[in-house]
């Protein structure tokens, strides 16, 4: 049985891992635009991998959606037909095939290095500390969607953030790991850190994330298509203050709208110094920073004066993944001992 540590196979695989995740954010993106959320009315983890076989089997799945609200409310007087509900549950099924096929993507390779023990000392606990968030992920979607089959015609808007931005958190846990691993095999055993600033940095990016999560649950990007200004103003009009700030910042589109709109460019800021500090140690994560936040910023903005164009809102999510893993990668650089900075693996 071999024994010696293979940390650049492990990072590989979790960069390999990471882009299956990358995928995943962006399907869950289309089935969130096109309202193909509550299409699946029951969380079968194992027989559900199989979709409808047979014409019964479809009418069978389309008679459980028709007692929903979403049906009941919206789709079934629209005129929704079998053809309509199979593009639907198309989405919301790859959607789940995915996260099945993520699960073992990580689960069987992470058995295969701990049985041949090539997992280095002090990482076993942190991948499957990744397994275990992974599996609660799931959980989480299921979560997401039951609050949509009973009394509301959407799934929570709570709910979606909590699942987006677990998601990404995933994606930014599986980069800085494979990064700490491609440190170890050049010789550097010490972990990176995460500096005040770094932690400044994940802050504010989190708050961007979760009302941008808000801002698609709540449809609050069309409320406004108009750039710089909202509906002709910079502080838009229909705020409802009336049930107090905390309920605003939670709840009113227009508020919520506003502040996605605007806390972008304090973001900016934060991803501009931070892209300035690495590019003397690694000018790559600099440029992939640089990109990644620039192409979010146009995408935001042109998804907006488009109406929600549907494959600018699914590449502004997209982006939004891209911005995570190279924050992450800029704010690992950043934690990096004076010796570990000079390697750029």
């Amino acid at each position: 049985m071999a024994t010696s540590f293979r940390p650049v196979a492990i990072s590989n695989w979790l960069y390999s891992v990471a882009f299956l995740v990358f995928i995943m954010v962006v399907v869950g993106g289309i089935t969130r635009l096109t309202e193909s959320g509550l299409s699946i009315t029951e969380w079968k983890p194992v027989t559900g991998a199989l979709p409808p076989l047979s014409e019964a089997d479809w009418l069978s799945e389309f008679e459980k959606y028709k007692q929903i609200p979403e049906y009941l409310e919206i789709n079934g007087p629209a005129g929704m037909t079998l053809a309509d509900f199979k593009f639907i549950y198309f989405w919301e099924w790859v959607h789940r095939l995915l996260g099945r096929v993520i699960g073992v993507a990580f689960a069987l390779p992470l058995l295969w290095f701990a049985a041949k023990r090539m997992i280095p000392s002090g990482y076993g606990w942190r991948l499957v500390a990744l397994l275990a968030l992974g599996g609660l992920q799931g959980t989480i979607g299921w979560w997401m969607v039951s609050s949509g089959l009973s009394e509301r015609t959407d799934v929570s808007h709570f709910r979606l953030a909590v699942h987006l931005l677990t998601a990404l958190f995933i994606l930014g846990g599986l980069v800085w790991t494979a990064l700490d691993l491609r440190q170890l095999a050049v010789g550097n055993i010490k972990p990176s850190r995460l500096t005040g600033f770094g932690l400044a940095t994940i802050a504010v990016l989190f708050v961007q994330l979760l009302f941008g999560a808000y801002t698609a649950g709540l449809d609050a990007g069309y409320v406004s298509s108009s750039w710089p200004l909202m509906n002709d103003y910079f502080v838009p009009g229909g705020i409802d203050w009336g049930a107090g700030i905390w309920n605003a910042l939670n709840n009113d589109p227009y508020l919520i709208h506003f502040i996605h709109r605007w806390w972008a460019w304090v973001a900016v800021g934060f991803l501009v110094v931070l892209a300035r500090n690495v590019r003397t140690i690694d000018r790559r994560a600099s440029i992939a920073i640089h990109i990644a936040f620039g192409s979010q910023i146009l995408l935001g903005i042109a998804t907006v004066m488009t109406g929600i164009n549907i494959h600018l809102a699914v590449l502004h999510q997209a982006v939004g993944a891209l911005v995570v893993a190279s924050t992450a990668w800029g704010v690992h650089l950043i934690g990096r001992t004076p010796r570990q900075a000079k390697s750029r693996s």
